[in-house]
């Protein structure tokens, strides 16, 4: 009885234990079940955040992206290359050669140009059936010279590519390069290369934000490009590329004058009489887009204009009643006898003559706007004497706007100051700025007020 006993409690106690164990691996699944659960819920959880936190960047990676990919891609611009003195638009010949060869095409046709040989064409030359012609080095980054041309430093060379057009009255010549390449001809052609660097820089920020106005839209559409070369817009060549003037271009490269959101078209000239005038010296109302342009003195800390020592800052002109009548009845189209009286009717911000009327014994005539009383007042036939004593020949415009004059034993004494129109950027005020430890933003800043350069 005792051995059945004990042996029913081991079988009992093998039972409980059995089942015990069957127990700790349903809890231990169970128990696994709940970690994996978890585990699950977390990853998910995490990626979510991740998710989340993606998108809150994305504007961020997005505007990122798109200035990355603006500054990747090149802004180009399209200048119509003129005759030799800047007079013309149309070519009769033009020659082209490079260093290290050039290739022409026109549709499908081909022709290729072996180190320093030249490609001479002429408007009736049969490529021109097949449409325009294009022209381009062999060598990436070679420059092109057109030996038919003549510029301030002699035979002209130039980056990028060219596209002949044929017309009634010649060859129209257009040049096609990156805007930051065609700013390295642009600058020392506008501003002497010797300038300071500061000056310089200031002087690329203008070209290139007035240059990037013009590629918005088309001043040759007839021939898809921008600008020409000449003063009617930047002058564009007429100066070798100088090593101070590229590294200015370098090291303010996509930077622009910005106000009210837009990039503005940056004027500039050559000297000051100490003060700028304000764009209604051109006729333009002012209006919320151009109050960066204004009247501003251009002075040092001590009060003495920066320019003051300059030639240009201080002239005079005495100028013969006849030769003041002649000019006055030329430039304006209109006959007013012997000229009795000139006067300055109404002036402008800093001083600048806006109107004036010219009296002579068989009439009289109002003339108004900076630039046309400038012209109204110049022509050959007299002389102009600046400050430091030198003296000059009389040119198609007065010197500038800002002047008196008065009559004075059968003469017109005129006594000025600065030269050019006055709007925006005095150059040579930027040098001397410049020479004071002033920086190109400083300077940029003091000429166009409110900008911001971006």
């Amino acid at each position: 009885r005792k051995v059945l006993i004990a042996d029913d409690e081991v079988k009992v106690g093998q039972l409980v234990k059995r089942k015990l164990n069957e127990k700790y691996v349903y809890y231990g699944i169970m128990l696994f079940v709940v970690a994996i659960f978890l585990v699950i819920m977390f990853s998910e959880r995490k990626k979510r955040e991740t998710e989340l936190d993606i998108e809150s960047k994305l504007p961020k990676i997005q505007q990122e992206e798109t200035q990355s990919k603006a500054q990747t891609e090149e802004q180009m611009i399209r200048v119509v290359i003129k005759t030799n003195g800047f007079q013309e638009i149309a070519h009769a010949e033009i020659k082209f050669q490079a260093e290290g060869g050039l290739i022409a095409t026109a549709g499908d046709e081909k022709r290729e140009y072996g180190q320093g040989e030249v490609f001479a064409v002429t408007p009736d030359d049969a490529m021109f059936q097949k449409g325009t012609i294009k022209v381009e080095s062999v060598v990436s980054g070679d420059k092109i010279t057109v030996s038919s041309l003549n510029r301030g430093y002699g035979t002209p060379s130039y980056l990028g590519s060219f596209e002949l057009f044929s017309s009634a009255e010649g060859m129209i010549l257009v040049n096609e390069l990156p805007l930051e390449e065609y700013l390295y001809a642009v600058v020392p052609s506008e501003m002497p290369a010797s300038y300071e660097l500061e000056a310089l820089k200031a002087q690329a920020v203008c070209a290139r934000s007035y240059a990037y106005n013009q590629t918005q839209g088309l001043s040759y559409p007839e021939y898809n490009a921008h600008v020409d070369d000449s003063t009617s817009f930047q002058v564009y060549g007429n100066s070798k590329e100088q090593e101070s003037a590229v590294r200015a271009v370098d090291e303010t490269r996509g930077q622009k004058l910005w106000y009210q959101n837009q990039v503005v078209t940056a004027y500039y000239y050559s000297t000051s009489c100490g003060k700028t005038t304000g764009i209604e010296a051109w006729g333009t109302t002012p209006d919320e887009q151009n109050q960066y342009l204004q009247s501003v003195e251009i002075c040092k800390e001590d009060g003495n204009s920066y320019e003051a020592e300059l030639p240009w800052y201080r002239w005079k002109a005495v100028v013969p009643e006849r030769v003041l009548s002649n000019l006055i009845e030329l430039n304006t189209a209109t006959e007013i006898g012997t000229l009795q009286n000139v006067s300055v009717t109404k002036r402008g911000a800093g001083g600048v003559a806006l109107q004036i009327v010219a009296q002579g014994d068989g009439g009289s005539v109002t003339v108004d706007t900076e630039n046309k009383i400038r012209r109204a007042l110049g022509g050959k036939g007299y002389q102009i004497e600046k400050q430091d004593g030198t003296v000059v020949d009389s040119q198609n415009l007065l010197p500038s706007a800002f002047f008196q004059i008065e009559k004075s034993e059968g003469n017109y004494i005129i006594n000025g100051g600065g030269y050019g129109h006055g709007i925006g950027m005095s150059q040579n005020g930027a040098n001397e700025m410049a020479k004071c430890g002033k920086t190109y933003i400083e300077i940029l800043q003091l000429f166009y007020q409110g900008v911001t350069v971006e």
